[in-house]
């Protein structure tokens, strides 16, 4: 984040325009919206702004810029069209640590101007970090279009809502809750169409029962994180981060997700790594337990489906034990999102009728059916394929599959980083190594990896097709 987003009060404070084009008016046009004492400095001023300098909304001074001119200023924009002029007068303003934004030149700016969105009091910012101001402005149209014009509205009946539930309700905890309901419910959406009275209704019928209810009963959310791309992520997955008191979650879990949950929200990392010790399953069991058992909404995070090699069975069993509540959201699983994002179908008519998921990590109990996996018309994956290949390749072809057979890792999966090598049975394990891949990667094999070379799309550059070299 190269830019820290913050909301100024500007109100009754002295900020600084140098230049008096049409640029400076269209700043002006917003900073007069904040009550700021608006000070114009220009040898030559565009007739609007000398207009509003009449009707008393701003200060004129026509002439050129002079150092005293910053005596007193929260803020300073400078608009002129010499780039010498500017660079000093922003090099002048840094000195006093004084904000200064330089339109067209972010290098000279400490600050930039977001595209905003008015729907007071309730704003968005919407920020290029001075890349591109054309998409910063689709943006905020696109924006405008899905925020309802009474969501200002909204926002100061929602104000005038807190001093009566701070009276009524005292954990912070159920405080929130109730808002949570207002805004996800009726309430909001009656007054955002017109019906205050309704809503008003439905609120104070909320918190009196709010008031009145035994403190809320902890909960557990089973959600998959899905593959890795943040936006395979589903809505109630979304919804669960925004609402979760504490998250629980596994080492595969990116980062990019971990960003979309509330910001407020205690994250602990329960994941395990190959030679590297982590939390037990007993002790998430447990700690899952403990949270809820305080009331918490807990959300216990997994990278693809929970249920898929995730061990979400478990830690409901326990939960289920302990009479704790939970529900279950299911992801995108590994398979499905990597397969998908790597161009290979994982069932074809042409060349494969079954697929079957397997776990490639040590396991005790029985090995799994190599025959049949290894069968023509199947496609086999193997989960973190990647530590065990050299025994699944062993296996498979001691039980029958041909070395021609199509072979292909998946590094990454759905991520910009994303690699594909596709080879064939006999030779993926030199090509691999030579391709220096790295964990968490899928093993899929069976005739629909050959359709990858044609299939691809996702970060093409990322593919090595060796399925010809011997």
């Amino acid at each position: 984040m190269n830019y820290f987003p913050v909301f100024f009060d500007l109100s009754g404070q002295k900020v600084l325009i140098v230049g008096g084009g049409d640029v400076a008016l269209r700043k002006i046009s917003l900073l007069e919206r904040t009550g700021a004492s608006i000070t114009v400095v220009a040898p030559e001023i565009a007739p609007e702004l000398m207009a509003r300098a009449a009707a008393g909304t701003l200060k004129l001074a026509l002439r050129e810029f002079s150092p005293s001119d910053l005596d007193g200023a929260r803020l300073v924009i400078v608009a002129t069209s010499r780039r010498a002029v500017n660079r000093w007068i922003a090099n002048l303003s840094e000195s006093r640590n004084i904000p200064v934004n330089v339109v067209d030149d972010r290098e000279a700016s400490r600050f930039i101007v977001p595209a905003i969105i008015d729907r007071d009091p309730v704003l968005v910012a919407i920020s290029t970090g001075g890349a591109s101001p054309v998409l910063a402005r689709r943006l905020r149209e696109r924006l405008e279009a899905l925020i309802p014009q009474r969501i200002g509205a909204l926002a100061a009946w929602l104000e005038a809502l807190r001093a009566r539930a701070r009276r009524k309700l005292r954990g912070t905890d159920a405080r929130r809750r109730f808002f949570e309901a207002i805004v996800d419910g009726a309430a909001a959406r009656r007054f955002i169409e017109g019906d205050a009275r309704g809503a008003v209704r439905i609120a104070h019928r909320l918190l009196t029962t709010s008031a009145t209810a035994p403190p809320a009963a902890g909960e557990v959310a089973l959600v998959g994180a899905g593959p890795g791309d943040p936006e395979l992520l589903t809505l109630k997955a979304l919804r669960a981060l925004q609402d979760a008191d504490v998250i629980l979650y596994d080492r595969l879990v990116s980062a990019e997700v971990l960003d979309l949950a509330r910001r407020d929200a205690e994250r602990i990392c329960v994941g395990k790594s190959p030679g590297r010790l982590g939390c037990t399953q007993e002790e998430i069991n447990a700690l899952l337990i403990e949270l809820a058992g305080q009331g918490k909404r807990v959300v216990r995070l997994k990278g693809g489906d929970p249920f898929v090699f995730g061990r979400g069975g478990e830690e409901l069993q326990a939960l289920a034990a302990a009479q704790i509540n939970f529900s279950v959201v299911p992801g995108i699983t590994a398979a499905i999102g990597a397969a998908a994002y790597a161009g290979i179908p994982l069932t074809h008519r042409h060349h494969a009728h079954s697929v079957s998921f397997v776990t490639g990590q040590r396991q005790d109990g029985p090995e799994p059916d190599w025959r049949a996996l290894g069968k023509p018309g199947t496609t086999a994956v193997f989960y973190m394929g990647l530590s065990r290949l050299e025994h699944i390749v062993a296996k498979l072809q001691e039980h029958g599959a041909a070395a021609s057979l199509p072979a292909g890792l998946i590094a990454q999966g759905t991520t910009a980083d994303q690699r594909v090598v596709t080879a064939t049975l006999g030779t993926i394990r030199k090509l691999s190594a030579e391709a220096n891949l790295q964990s968490p990667a899928l093993l899929i094999v069976g005739d629909v990896v050959a359709l990858h070379s044609a299939l691809a799309w996702f970060n093409a550059d990322g593919a090595v097709d060796l399925s010809q070299t011997a």
